[in-house]
């Protein structure tokens, strides 16, 4: 999809991501995009990262290949939607 990793790989955890918010993108959008829409909950940073990250968990049945495929396609949608390009 083009989007970066806040965290270096050697120091990332297997249940979190964090994606670093695309130039020009309101991550609260995109958030409430996927809330609304698909009925997908995200988190977005806070302290310094407010508005710099999304918080992606990859628990359970959200670890599932279906789930993580439905997942990334609803994101891609809801990136475009505000506007990032995939």
């Amino acid at each position: 999809m083009g989007l970066r990793m806040h965290v270096p790989e050697q120091h990332r955890i297997a249940t979190l991501n964090t994606v670093c918010v695309p130039a020009g993108v309101e991550e609260a959008k995109v958030r409430k995009h996927l809330l609304d829409e698909p009925g997908i909950e995200i988190a977005g940073g806070f302290g310094p990262l407010a508005g710099k990250v999304f918080r992606i968990g990859v628990m359970g049945s959200v670890g599932d290949r279906r789930n993580v495929q439905f997942f990334l396609k609803e994101f891609r949608k809801a990136l475009n939607a505000e506007g990032y390009s995939i």
